[in-house]
């Protein structure tokens, strides 16, 4: 079960937290997005999975989250003789940062809608003070 949103500001957080707390991301797609972060050439999915010593398979379903994420980018290089093979490379950094405060905006609007209605339907009506004549 997630933790809940107190016991979350309570942690000491980093920001590869973000990863994890804005898209479910797992520990080996971290590993794969710092992996692609710190090496300065794209990576095929055989790279990948022999960089953080996985199955191609596991790499891939990582790689796929990632993509779905918007963290990394695909591209296709073709081979002189024809045929072609994918590459990954790591989406600009602000893209990303754009992207998680869109959502983490859309997130704020929706839980103020949610605590509105809360209130709407577990208000009291505040008890009538009786007022004294004099």
């Amino acid at each position: 079960m997630p933790d809940s949103m107190s016991e979350q500001l309570q942690r000491d957080m980093v920001c590869e937290g973000l990863l994890e707390c804005f898209h479910g991301l797992k520990q080996l797609d971290k590993e794969i997005f710092q992996e692609l972060v710190q090496t300065e050439e794209p990576l095929t999915i055989d790279e990948i999975a022999e960089k953080v010593d996985r199955e191609r398979s596991t790499a891939y379903r990582a790689v796929q989250r990632l993509l779905q994420a918007g963290f990394i980018q695909k591209e296709q290089v073709n081979y002189e003789q024809g045929g072609y093979y994918h590459v990954y490379r790591p989406t600009d950094p602000s893209n990303i940062a754009d992207d998680m405060q869109r959502m983490l905006n859309d997130w704020y609007a929706k839980m103020g809608q949610l605590i509105q209605e809360f209130e709407e339907k577990y208000e009291q009506s505040e008890p009538s003070t009786p007022t004294v004549e004099s």
